[in-house]
């Protein structure tokens, strides 16, 4: 069944462009004071958000085929949702995004209640960016079905947007039944924006039809055909879905190291033109030795983007 989503995000579109950092989460460490100094630091230094990745195991390629993503078992993800049930209480305006969960390895409803738990802690200021992962050994882990998860993400949203606007649910869907019951306490925002992250085109169809944006990682500083082509479609799929695609959504990732600091800066006004609305700097992967690397690194190109 093909769900459609009428409403956009309100949050995606303002009149200036939104700087975030990507939580460096491979290299940070384990240390609970570090992280928070980080969060607050990005805060301090006017960042707009926080977007962290998402792994719950890390399989060994040395015993299983077929894993061409990125990430190791020895790299080190922290959980999203306690990670930012942490920063909620110590930021005050930083939006918390992920970018992406991997939603349909969890349950539907579990995830319904702790995005609305640090909706709630955070006043607001949740953003839930998902994708469906490629490490078919954490679903396996987790007891979910690799197989299916690009269609079951759909009932997914469907059934976490009714739980977030409602106090009782009935919903009888292929994977889902829910017989009049709500989570409590809903969120402040109703629903919480759902962006989506991945290059797929079934993946851009299902932004144009059910999502408030896209988070594109990958590609160059500067924009690429296949990016501003990408994004097209989307707004394509968005207007043929009877939404409005001028309220759609765009964040995209940039890559600290492998441009200056100034090429990035410069480069702004080009992805604003093509009508990304959000940027993150990743820190990661760039030779930074400590914490402190990291801090000055957006530091530097919090600076470079205000000259």
């Amino acid at each position: 069944m093909a769900v459609t989503y009428n409403a956009l995000d309100t949050h995606s579109r303002s009149e200036r462009l939104r700087l975030g950092v990507v939580f460096p989460q491979l290299e940070i460490g384990n240390d609970p004071i570090v992280i928070r100094d980080y969060a607050q630091a990005a805060e301090a230094l006017g960042y707009d958000h926080l977007l962290i990745y998402d792994h719950v195991l890390g399989a060994n390629r040395e015993t299983h085929s077929g894993l061409n993503g990125p990430y190791r078992h020895n790299d080190m993800f922290h959980e999203p949702f306690v990670l930012f049930g942490y920063l909620a209480g110590l930021t005050k305006t930083l939006e918390l995004v992920t970018g992406i969960l991997i939603l349909p390895q969890r349950q539907t409803a579990l995830v319904a209640k702790q995005a609305a738990e640090v909706d709630v802690l955070s006043g607001g200021r949740l953003r839930l960016g998902i994708g469906i992962g490629w490490n078919y050994v954490e679903y396996e882990a987790l007891g979910e079905d690799f197989s299916n998860r690009g269609k079951r993400s759909e009932e997914q949203i469907e059934v976490m947007r009714a739980l977030w606007t409602n106090e009782l649910v009935t919903f009888n869907g292929r994977w889902h039944t829910i017989t009049d019951a709500g989570i409590n306490p809903l969120p402040v925002q109703r629903p919480i924006p759902i962006w989506f992250g991945g290059y797929d085109d079934r993946l851009l169809r299902r932004i144009g039809r059910m999502g408030d944006g896209w988070i594109i990682a990958g590609g160059g500083t500067a924009p690429s055909e296949p990016i501003t082509s990408a994004m097209d479609k989307v707004r394509s799929y968005t207007q043929e879905a009877g939404r409005d695609p001028s309220m759609m959504g765009f964040e995209k990732v940039l890559g600290y190291g492998r441009s200056s600091v100034t090429e990035l800066a410069d480069a702004i006004p080009e992805w604003q033109s093509t009508g990304v609305t959000h940027l993150s700097l990743n820190t990661m992967n760039a030779g930074l030795a400590t914490p402190s690397d990291h801090t000055e690194a957006i530091r530097k190109f919090k600076e470079a983007s205000e000259e």
